[in-house]
């Protein structure tokens, strides 16, 4: 029997994206780019340090990008860039499993 190794690069993905919340968050934005609070009306058990922390995280990954427009008062969008995009094939997939299974 062959010994399987796991690749790298899907071993860094899944510890990306398997985190608690990301791949809401990024399911979210799937419809297009939302303010804080547009993400926690969507998300009510996410408290706003933990949603704060995955931001972070999904924009150090180029996942998302943070606008902010200089109005009054300031506003701030999150929005996916192409990479985050890029996911929506994958969400759906695990929305199709989810259905089927859970």
């Amino acid at each position: 029997m062959e010994k399987f190794q796991m690749c790298p690069k899907f071993e860094a993905a899944f510890e990306l994206l398997g985190k608690r919340w990301t791949g809401l968050i990024i399911r979210s934005l799937l419809t297009g780019a939302k303010r804080f609070s547009d993400i926690q009306e969507i998300i009510p058990n996410l408290s706003a340090r933990m949603l704060a922390e995955r931001f972070k995280e999904l924009e150090e990954h180029g996942i998302i990008v943070r606008k902010v427009y200089p109005e009054i008062p300031v506003r701030i969008e999150y929005e996916l860039t192409e990479k985050g995009k890029d996911l929506e094939k994958a969400m759906d997939e695990i929305q199709k499993w989810a259905e089927r299974w859970t």
